[in-house]
């Protein structure tokens, strides 16, 4: 037997939310790790599942997409790991999550853990390592190591895990110059301290900013959240020609005020790749490989609000409260012990 907790959905959350059971220790299929999970992530895509906001399949019975760990046994044809090995991943909407002692995953959407990073450090990376690193370069199309000042890429909701690493990712790796949006003096604080180059209040008149910035015409953006609500400012500002990738959820959504500038329109669902096994999945795994060699080279690190431990359902609800209260400047995480402290936060860049 093995210890899960299990999610009682949908609705807000109670008392009985999230429990502790115990199940019979999963078997790993051939491409599977079964792995001991040592710390979590708590999203915002956890909260949305277990209100209903988010659908998984009904057999999906725990919540968690972020998760570092311990290789505890492998399938017969796995190839790129072995028991042992330390780990990272942020898994499928299609399996239990990471709320778990022992989670099966797919090889193919599993990296190296930064031999630099702790457990918890480490547990607040892959799902926004994955959606930001995809979004970037995947569907908005930006070359890595693009000559500085070709392009600008506007982050609507920059303050997020999503947009904090994708600041990250532009200013690191790109020439792009880099404008986040932030509402708040702590966000503004937390985007620079990323590397983003300007931060604007989305709560204003984004055209009007950006005409006071000295910045190359926006040709890229990345909307994070409240899209629908910013569209008529992005479709104003917008380069033709441009590139808009979305992440955020949206009954309908009215594209049409981009047709005039042959605006080309992507989605970014960090997801797709395991849950349609599509030829390309291994990506992930190459991804998640370059960001632990990105992390332990100093060039990115992680963003953690709080730490939580020990790794049960009362701490995760504590969790959820945190992220569903909103305002961190972070990632919340749930380790099942503290291998090690966490580092202080790096300096912002000039």
């Amino acid at each position: 037997m093995t210890a899960t907790i299990f999610c009682r959905r949908p609705g807000p959350l109670m008392a009985d939310s999230l429990q502790d059971v115990d199940v019979e220790r999963p078997e790993p299929g051939p491409h599977d790790l079964l792995v001991s999970v040592r710390a979590v992530s708590v999203n915002p895509l956890d909260t949305k599942v277990r209100t209903g906001a988010v659908e998984v399949p009904v057999e999906v019975r725990s919540l968690g997409w972020d998760a570092a760990g311990v290789v505890d046994a492998v399938g017969e044809a796995v190839t790129l790991f072995r028991p042992g090995q330390r780990v990272w991943y942020a898994g499928s909407f299609d399996r239990d999550g990471s709320n778990a002692q022992c989670q099966r995953v797919d090889e193919r959407i599993v990296g190296p853990m930064p031999e630099s990073l702790g457990f918890a450090e480490a547990a607040a990376m892959p799902l926004v390592s994955l959606t930001a690193w995809q979004l970037l370069f995947d569907r908005l199309g930006v070359a890595r190591d693009a000559a500085v000042g070709k392009g600008c890429l506007l982050i609507v909701g920059g303050n997020g895990g999503v947009g904090l690493m994708l600041i990250q990712l532009a200013r690191r790796l790109t020439g792009l110059t880099v404008v986040a949006t932030a509402s708040s003096e702590r966000g503004r604080a937390q985007c620079l301290l990323q590397g983003a180059h300007h931060v604007l209040n989305h709560h204003r008149p984004l055209q009007a900013q950006l005409l006071a910035l000295s910045v190359p015409p926006v040709d890229h953006v990345a909307a994070l959240s409240h899209t629908a609500q910013h569209l008529p400012a992005l479709a104003e500002l917008m380069q033709s020609q441009g590139r808009l990738a979305i992440i955020d959820d949206h009954a309908s959504l009215d594209a049409a005020p981009f047709k005039a500038k042959s605006i080309s329109l992507h989605w970014e669902m960090v997801f797709t790749r395991p849950l349609y096994r599509t030829p390309d999945m291994r990506a992930q795994h190459r991804i998640l490989t370059e960001v632990a060699a990105l992390v332990d080279a100093g060039v990115l690190h992680p963003v953690v609000a709080q730490m939580l431990s020990p790794m049960n359902a009362e701490r995760l609800m504590q969790a959820h409260r945190l992220v569903e209260a909103g305002g961190l400047a972070g990632k919340v995480v749930v380790a099942r012990d503290v291998d090690r402290p966490l580092q202080p936060m790096a300096e912002a860049e000039a």
